[in-house]
């Protein structure tokens, strides 16, 4: 019987398939003992099974390419730190040696025992890493039986579920599932972005589905609406092959946007800069025509390796990035590791109490001796390959700036001694993603170049909401009149210092936010290639001076509902 359930749209695109169901994460394991004679080989299994994950992840990490080696191996990296936690680890062999208990029970056990830790925190952020223990947990599981971990699809399906970890969208995806059905999760969540950048049709928040869906039962997803017709009739298929097919015309529109300037219908050009984490990302870049790299993560240097990448490693990676831009800025972000971005070198702090708001960033290059240093010169060596630029991360103040700029005129300074061949002058830019910086930077803006806000932490800090809490989903948004109130105020206060400024958030690589962007004097935004001929399309329909003029008017606005009202008046022609 056709039933229509509602969800909220997470990824766009329209999916027709068999439903697969996947219940949530539970360790349904019966209490089970072995003989004293039987540890060493029990052990054996947990050991073997251990070590077959490792395996596991490592095999999907070499795999991925492009923007998916940054937004899944963070992930994976995460999970492979878990694996090798020794409280886990010790805590399975005690008891297995201690309860002589079967490997699958002790595993079960375990679970539990880190899961009513990480309930009991205060923290929500702490608290939903449960479901990174559950991921490990469950592998291990299918470790001990010799079969694949839950994460096979099948062409043709549509998977129904709990949540969906970043980790396994892009193995999903490969394996040809058709779309997603979540009945928690939220459309700004780590798995949401990915799926976006994927083109994989997600629909979040959707409870009903784990209970009126069964296998093999017939979905049609819209992600764009948020709608899930369970067993559709005519009416439903006949909508879903023309989304279908506007989706495949609307690609071949965007392609032939690839030449075309980014200009809006009254001639104000505006800068698309890319976010890049590798060289495919860049060559993608290049190809779409992005001004220059506006963004480039060096956390992936730091955490694909067990060993701290020397001066020699760095500039090699920031060389070859220079010279795949043929001409064009590349903007190397320095390092920023911590908040749920761990290396395996044990360099960002594992355990902090609250990690979003801890050792990480600029804060970390500065308190680790020689970390900055080392990574500087390697960046203005690649300088005399092309143009670079210096952006840092986590900027709270004066302070950290002036550091940063000192460390950089004596970098600069010793590899002219040295007799390297670099650039006159090696712009240093801002990040500005912790409000006090926002409010602070009448300070500070002297000592950059250029600026660049980063709205992901913005938004959650300046509204002190957790991004990856489901339960926050409705107040974390950059719809909010105090985001908006900042992010003039950032943009007014360069423009009048002649600083160039530009947006690295998701909101920069959502069409729908352009005339919003617009509208507060932006005119350069910088985001992930996937997004940069759908962005570049929305700014070709807006009319800069009217955005303008109507801005008084969005700020305003008193409430989301308010500023929704704005951008449905004013959204891009055509």
């Amino acid at each position: 019987m056709r039933k229509v359930l509602s969800g909220t749209a997470a990824a766009r695109g329209s999916a027709l398939g068999r439903a697969r169901v996947r219940l949530p994460h539970a360790l349904d394991v019966q209490e089970a003992r072995i003989e004293p004679a039987e540890v060493e080989s029990e052990l054996a299994r947990i050991h073997a099974a251990v070590e077959t994950v490792r395996g596991e992840m490592h095999d999907l990490r070499e795999r991925l390419h492009g923007a998916l080696a940054q937004e899944v191996g963070e992930f994976l990296d995460l999970h492979a730190l878990l694996l090798d936690d020794p409280e886990l680890l010790r805590g399975i062999d005690a008891l297995i040696r201690t309860g002589l208990y079967t490997a699958d029970y002790a595993l079960r056990l375990q679970r539990d025992r880190i899961a009513a830790v990480f309930e009991g925190m205060d923290d929500a952020y702490l608290r939903s890493r449960i479901d990174d223990i559950d991921q490990v947990i469950g592998r291990l599981h299918a470790a001990l039986h010799r079969r694949a971990a839950d994460l096979q699809g099948v062409a043709g399906e549509i998977l129904v579920t709990d949540t969906i970890a970043p980790a396994e969208l892009a193995q999903l995806q490969a394996q040809g599932v058709m779309g997603i059905v979540t009945a928690g999760g939220s459309a700004l969540s780590h798995s949401a972005i990915l799926a976006r950048s994927l083109h994989l049709p997600l629909v979040v928040g959707a409870p009903l589905a784990l209970q009126k869906v069964n296998d093999g039962d017939v979905l049609v997803i819209d992600g764009a609406s948020g709608l899930v017709v369970l067993e559709p009739n005519a009416d439903d298929l006949r909508a879903h092959r023309a989304r279908v097919a506007d989706s495949k015309r609307e690609r071949k529109q965007l392609n032939r946007l690839r030449r075309e300037p980014s200009r809006t219908l009254d001639g104000v050009d505006i800068k698309l800069w890319a976010n890049a984490e590798s060289r495919d990302d860049v060559a993608e870049a290049h190809a779409l025509g992005a001004a220059g790299v506006g963004l480039y993560r060096t956390e992936f240097l730091f955490m694909h390796s067990r060993t701290l990448p020397d001066e020699e490693t760095q500039f090699r990676a920031y060389r070859d990035l220079v010279l795949g831009m043929t001409g064009r800025t590349v903007t190397v972000r320095t390092l920023d590791l911590g908040a749920d971005k761990a290396d395996n070198t044990g360099l960002a702090l594992r355990d902090e109490p609250n990690p979003a708001l801890g050792l990480r960033g600029v804060r970390l290059s500065l308190a680790r001796d020689g970390l900055l240093h080392a990574q500087l010169r390697a960046i203005v060596r690649a300088s005399g390959y092309g143009p670079v630029r210096v952006l840092v991360p986590m900027v709270s103040g004066i302070e950290e700036m002036r550091a940063v700029r000192n460390a950089l005129r004596e970098v600069h300074a010793s590899l002219r001694a040295e007799g390297h061949e670099v650039a006159d002058h090696v712009p240093l830019g801002a990040m500005i993603e912790v409000p006090s910086a926002a409010l602070a930077l009448r300070g500070f803006i002297d000592l950059c170049d250029f600026l660049s806000i980063g709205t992901n932490d913005l938004v959650q800090y300046l509204l002190a909401a957790d991004r990856t809490n489901e339960a926050l989903g409705e107040l974390y948004s950059p719809l909010h009149p105090a985001v908006l109130q900042l992010l003039r105020d950032v943009v007014r206060l360069a423009a009048r210092r002649g600083k160039p400024v530009a947006v690295c958030g998701e909101i920069g690589g959502d069409p729908l936010f352009a005339p919003l962007l617009l509208a507060l004097g932006l005119t350069e935004l910088s985001l992930h290639p996937g997004t940069l001929l759908e962005v570049r399309r929305a700014i070709r329909g807006c009319d800069a001076a009217a955005l303008r003029a109507a801005g008084p008017a969005l700020l305003r606005a008193r409430d989301r509902a308010g500023i929704e009202r704005w951008l449905a008046a004013h959204a891009p022609r055509g």
